[in-house]
This record gives C-alpha cells, sequence and structure tokens, in this order.
C-alpha cells in the first residue's frame, strides 16, 4: 500500500477466529495495533471514521461461497478499497481441557459454519456427540476451556490461546478448503502492478438494456481479461435489481485494463472501483499469459501507432 503503512488494524472479532490468524500474516499487522469488532460493519466504519487505518474482514470461502454482509457494506457508505487479499487454509481442530477419547465426547461446541465444513468428519468420528451452536470460533474454545462442553471445533489460534489439549487436528470434510480476506482502507493510490493483480468493481446494470450483463463480459472479453469470480447481490431497491462484484485478472493502471474500465464506464449504470491488489497463491503459479495481440505491450503498442497516425506521422 502506497503512502504511509498503517499501524491501526480492526478485524471481524473476537480474538482467537480465523480473521485473526489471517490478519496476523500481515507483517505490518503482527506489529501494529490489532482491536476486533463486532460486526464486518463495525469493523469497516471504523475505517471510514478514521479509527483505524484498516480493516481485515472475510471476504468468500471455497465452500460456502462469498460473505453477503461483506459484499453488501462494499457498495453502501464511504467507498472503501481492498489493498491486501489473504488466503487461509481453513483447517479446523478439536479440542478439550484435557485428553479425551472421541468416544466419551458428549457435547462439542461449534460455529454453525464450522460444524457444517465438518459435518460428514464428526458424524465418522463423534456420532454420538451433540453439537452446540456458539457465536464464534474463538467463543468454541472458550467454553471448552471453561468445561461448558467437552470439546470444542476451532481454529488453531483458539487452541493455543485457551490451553487446549488437541484431540484431533485438520478436521475438514474438504481438506484443501480456504477462506479469503480482503484487507480494506481508505481510497488512495493504489500499489503499483506486480504483474499477477487482481482488480475488484462492483457494476450496476441498466434494467431496460437488453444482453446488458453480456456487454459487461464482452468488454473485459474482447480485452482478454480474465474474470476470475462473478456474483450478484440484490440492490435491496425493488425486485429485480441487482449489483454484480467481479475480480478481473490485472491492474487499474495497465492500459487493458484501463480501457475496460472505460467500457465499463460507458454501458453501465454504476461503476464502483473496489481495488487493484496483488493476488495471494497459496502455492508458486506463473500467471497465465494473456493471448496473442492481447497482453500489456500489444496494447501500449497500438496506442502508441494510434498517437502516431492522429499526428500526422504515419499512414
Amino acid at each position: 500500500m502506497p503512502g504511509t503503512p498503517p499501524t491501526r488494524f480492526v478485524y471481524l472479532g473476537p480474538e482467537g477466529t480465523f480473521t485473526e490468524a489471517a490478519l496476523r500474516t500481515i507483517p505490518a499487522a503482527e506489529r501494529g495495533l490489532r482491536t476486533p469488532a463486532r460486526s464486518v460493519p463495525e469493523a469497516l466504519e471504523a475505517v471510514r471514521a478514521g479509527e483505524a487505518d484498516a480493516a481485515l474482514v472475510p471476504l468468500e470461502n471455497s465452500v460456502g461461497g462469498a460473505v453477503p454482509v461483506t459484499l453488501d457494506e462494499l457498495v453502501t457508505g464511504a467507498p472503501l478499497v481492498i489493498t491486501r487479499e489473504v488466503v487461509l487454509p481453513v483447517e479446523f481442530v478439536l479440542g478439550a481441557r484435557q485428553p479425551t477419547p472421541l468416544a466419551a465426547i458428549r457435547t462439542i461446541a461449534a460455529h454453525p459454519q464450522a460444524s457444517a465444513q465438518c459435518r460428514n468428519w464428526l458424524r465418522a468420528n463423534a456420532p454420538d456427540a451433540v453439537i452446540v451452536d456458539v457465536l464464534s470460533n474463538a467463543a468454541a474454545a472458550i467454553s471448552a476451556a471453561a468445561g461448558e462442553h467437552d470439546a470444542a471445533l476451532c481454529a488453531p489460534i483458539g487452541v493455543s490461546r485457551n490451553q487446549l489439549t488437541v484431540l484431533a487436528d485438520k478436521v475438514a470434510d474438504h481438506p484443501d478448503a480456504v477462506t479469503r480476506f480482503a484487507l480494506l482502507t481508505r481510497p488512495g493510490r493504489p500499489a503499483e502492478p506486480t504483474g499477477d493483480d487482481v482488480t475488484s468493481l462492483a457494476v450496476s446494470i441498466r434494467r431496460d438494456q437488453v444482453g446488458a450483463l453480456l456487454a459487461v463480459l464482452t468488454e473485459l472479453a474482447v480485452r482478454g481479461i480474465n474474470l476470475s469470480r462473478i456474483e450478484s447481490r440484490p440492490t435491496g431497491e425493488q425486485l429485480g435489481t441487482y449489483v454484480f462484484f467481479l475480480d478481473c485478472t490485472g491492474h487499474v493502471a495497465e492500459p487493458q485494463l484501463g480501457e475496460a474500465l472505460q467500457g465499463l464506464r460507458r454501458i453501465c449504470a454504476d461503476v464502483r472501483f473496489l481495488g487493484s491488489y496483488p493476488r495471494h497463491r497459496l502455492v508458486q503459479e506463473a500467471p497465465v499469459p494473456s493471448p496473442p495481440g492481447l497482453a500489456n505491450a500489444d496494447f501500449a503498442d497500438s496506442a502508441a501507432w494510434l498517437a502516431q497516425v492522429r499526428a500526422g506521422e504515419t499512414a
């Protein structure tokens, strides 16, 4: 992030959750002040009000999908932009106050989303246990540490923080499940392109325009811009009106994406820029090359050629 690095971070709390674990992978946050918020809106409002420099909130999960409240908050209120994404493997731990055979466990505290992602594992390994819903993964760990429940399904950070014994680790029905988090700040000049970036947008299409969504996708496709995610959310104004969230490969400073944004601005009812930021890859993968004629260099070359034509320097 350009300018002064953030030092005051707020995140979706409470402490001891996957969101805190994701935040602490950011060096500046590990050194800075970290404050939990009670909700996504509260976290983002702290940034808008200047009470925090940046907020980390969950954006989507590979199993459960997008986090609706985060998407809704991104298109309401004063603009915020994503300056960084964190992708964290979601590996739950079954913890208890003391070593306990799985067959002896009668109650397991778990957040509903956690138990949903571990349903088959729990059925196979603790079939007689009653799953008790709690408000967060952190609350599950705290209740097990207090002896309110025999065990807790929680984030690894909750085990060490509450001195729990690990009864089973890497608990999940989907071993490759991940959650994607977004670090949001007040708008500012985007960081320089890295060559492997993501640009996020929220676009509203005109209801009376036939093929409006196809026109949006065409603006990207004809420029060789890969659309890695598209998600729709109702605007809340009336039935049938939606805002579409797009994640595109590329950076706002690059010619091909810049052209696409201009095209979207022309044909859409509204376009909200949500940030250009480096892609977080869990494994080292080379970026997918652009098709012939659609690389940034090709766009720069064609722009230079057109400038010469307009200046009468070439035919």
